[in-house]
């Protein structure tokens, strides 16, 4: 079950990046208000920021995102879902947009790959734990206040196991995929 769970979630996100990159293709003035805002949103912290305040910004955000798949995760995996492909749908109007602006999308990707590897399946994983927290509450034996609390349990370990992924994906981020993107 949880294999199926973790596939599926990255499989919502990859449409996510498929719908970005349509959607910005098909409409490459509102992709570029979107990435406008996004870039006035995140610019300042991004931009201005040493590498260890990159990191702690990145890696503080990226927990919220996960507590909220893990706790959303619960109601039937709706809000990990969303959270996954509403990130994929970002990550496609960000490729599409600088390849449009002729951006190589070997660099482009080499952008967004290192983290992404792992910060995406931690968004996952956390989702998942609350997914399994949902399935034991409805499926599990004992009372309910027993299923809750063994569902909860699962979701706080898959939570941490996805934070621990996430403070290295941060560190991947911030560290070592801007040398990454600027050696293409």
């Amino acid at each position: 079950m949880r294999s199926k769970v973790f596939y599926a979630f990255l499989g919502i996100f990859l449409a996510g990046v498929l719908f970005g990159v349509v959607f910005s293709f098909l409409s490459p003035n509102s992709a570029e208000n979107l990435f406008s805002n996004l870039r006035q949103f995140f610019g300042g912290v991004v931009e201005n920021t040493d590498r260890f305040s990159l990191f702690t910004f990145i890696f503080l955000n990226n927990s919220r995102v996960a507590v909220i798949c893990a706790l959303g995760g619960v109601l039937f995996g709706i809000v990990p879902a969303g959270i996954l492909f509403f990130n994929g749908f970002i990550v496609g109007v960000v490729i599409q947009y600088f390849n449009a602006q002729g951006e190589s999308l070997a660099k482009i990707l080499l952008a967004i790959i290192p983290h992404g590897v792992i910060e995406i399946p931690a968004f996952a994983v956390a989702g998942m734990g609350g997914v399994e927290w949902y399935l034991g509450i409805i499926n599990g034996e004992g009372t309910v206040g027993e299923r809750f609390l063994r569902g909860f349990k699962r979701a706080v370990r898959m939570l941490a196991l996805a934070l621990v992924m996430l403070l290295v994906a941060a560190f991947v981020e911030a560290y070592i995929t801007p040398a990454v993107a600027s050696g293409v």
